[in-house]
């Protein structure tokens, strides 16, 4: 199976934003806060992946390794939006 040129400018996308996901985690990591961040923009994001995983699902193509890319988008994006409330929940004040 020869891979579609399609197929080749999406995995290019998609590795294209998946370079930002670790530099995001680090800084979140870093800074140790969920202030600046936008989990509407996350939730948004991780919508769009899993909308590209369904119509890669649902095509009449065949799944190929574009589907890894879109797994580990996911992936990085679920950590920022878990480290996102993992540090808002730190902030909270707590209650005696």
């Amino acid at each position: 199976m020869e891979p579609y040129l399609s197929d080749i400018f999406e995995s290019a996308m998609l590795v294209t934003f998946g370079v930002a996901w670790p530099a995001n985690i680090l800084n979140s990591l870093r800074v140790k806060s969920s202030r600046g961040r936008s989990v509407t923009f996350l939730k948004i994001i991780i919508l769009g992946y899993i909308f590209g995983l369904a119509a890669k699902f649902l095509s009449s193509k065949p799944i190929n390794y574009v589907v890894f890319f879109y797994f580990l988008n996911l992936i990085m994006v679920g950590i920022d939006l878990f480290l996102y409330y993992y540090y808002l929940n730190k902030e909270k004040p707590k209650h005696l």
